[in-house]
Order: structure tokens, then sequence, then C-alpha cells
């Protein structure tokens, strides 16, 4: 499908790792190779470093991205109340906005949900989700017979979503996680992994964890090795991607 014009925007509350930046050039290039399609124009705002769009800019987009970040979305950092504000404007534009990871978090507290430390501690490495809704109620998934009902994702977070805001749909879930997944109408989805990355990110980013001193020995090797059995469902969770932000 190729779309013609329309115009995009990633909200990057993450900077960029060293081997992110030596191998794929930074997060940005990971996301639109992700999500991003031939003829369509790709903005870049590092919310994290206090970038963000002009508010009398926001009409001329069709989507934006939320991504993932080190920061508690729970925190009260000004990025992150300023970061809070714009999703809230974005959703009464009735914006699409798709949250993933922290972006998913954030998205939650900021439209009435509950975020905090994930029950369970850290989960990393691949999950699978099983997804509970039927997706072709949603009329950006018209063809969703082609989704299984279990997807396996890529994850790294130690928070999650305690609790949706009203109206919200939860529509996958883990045995790990109970909101892997959520909706608010055709305009809002947040998704609690990361669709985005490959296997190398994620082992670059669990060597970071454990050379500081965030995670153990053991349990890295064991996310690790969830990688070598098993892979993620990267081309079915971009096309649910993909198919939410040029959607209609």
């Amino acid at each position: 499908m190729k779309v013609e014009g329309k115009r995009y925007a990633l909200f990057l509350a993450a900077r960029d790792s060293d081997y992110v930046k030596k191998v794929y050039g930074g997060y940005f290039n990971v996301f639109v190779a992700a999500f991003g399609e031939e003829g369509e124009r790709w903005d870049l705002y590092r919310v994290v470093d206090g970038e963000f769009p002009d508010m009398n800019d926001l009409h001329n987009y069709d989507g934006f991205v939320v991504s993932g970040s080190p920061y508690d979305a729970y925190g009260n950092d000004f990025w992150i109340l300023k970061l809070c504000f714009l999703l809230q404007t974005l959703d009464a534009m009735e914006k699409k906005v798709l949250g993933i990871c922290f972006g998913h978090q954030v998205l939650c507290r900021a439209l009435g949900g509950k975020v905090g430390k994930a029950y369970t501690g850290w989960d990393i490495g691949l999950r699978k989700v099983r997804i509970v809704k039927d997706l072709s109620a949603y009329r950006f998934l018209e063809d969703s017979e082609e989704i299984p009902p279990f997807l396996s994702i890529i994850e790294c977070h130690q928070d999650e979503v305690w609790a949706v805001p009203v109206g919200a749909e939860v529509i996958a879930f883990s045995d790990k996680t109970g909101v892997e997944m959520f909706t608010i109408g055709e305009h809002i989805m947040g998704i609690q992994g990361h669709p985005e990355y490959t296997p190398d990110i994620l082992c670059n980013l669990i060597d970071r964890l454990l050379n500081n001193d965030a995670i153990e020995r053991g349990f890295a090797e064991e996310a690790k090795l969830t990688m070598e059995i098993a892979e993620p469902d990267r081309k079915c969770w971009e096309k649910i991607c993909r198919s939410f932000l040029k959607g209609t």
C-alpha cells in the first residue's frame, strides 16, 4: 500500500544508544523502517530533550508515534508533563497516536488511566501476547483474519499499565502483563512491547542493563535465550501498526 503525501511525527523519549547510532543511524531510522512507507514525510521531535512541535502545526500531521524510554511514564519531569498535555490535545483532535512501551504507558496516564511499577518485575525478552479483541471490528484492520490470536513480541520494561482510561478497550494481554495493548476509538493505540525492535537491538540493551547493574546476569542470559529459541512476529506487528497509522 503506497500512501502519497502523508506526514507523521515521532516523539522520541529516549536518547540514541551508541550501538543504535552506529548500526542504524539512530532510533528515528528504526521507527521509520518499521512503520514508514514510500512517499511519506516523517519528522523527529526529541521530546526527552524538550523538543516539541508547535501546537499550531499539529493539524498538519496524519499521525504520531511515541517511543519507549528509560524514564518512568508516571514521573513528573517537565518534558513528561508537557508530553501528557500534548497527548491530551491530540486525543481531543482525534489524531492518530501510537504509543510504544513508555509511549503506551504515558498515553494511558495522559488520558486518565493508571501506570506504575510492574507487580512481577522486569519483563525482558520474547513474550507471547494473546489478542482478545476481534480486530476485524476496527476499520483499519478489516483484513485482520491474517492476524493470528497469539503473537510474539520483544519486551523490555519494568513499568506497566495498571488501569486503562475510561472508554479504552484492552485488546491483548500476556501471562506477564495484563495490558499488552489497548485502544480508544479508532485513533489511540498503545502497545507495551516493541514492534520496531530487532533482536540485536534488544541484546545490546540487555548488555547495557547488565553493565549498569539494573538486572542480574542469570536473568540477562534467560532473556537472551528467549530470542534464540523463537523470533518476534515483526511483520504482523508492523502490519498492525502501519494499518492503524494509515487507516481512515
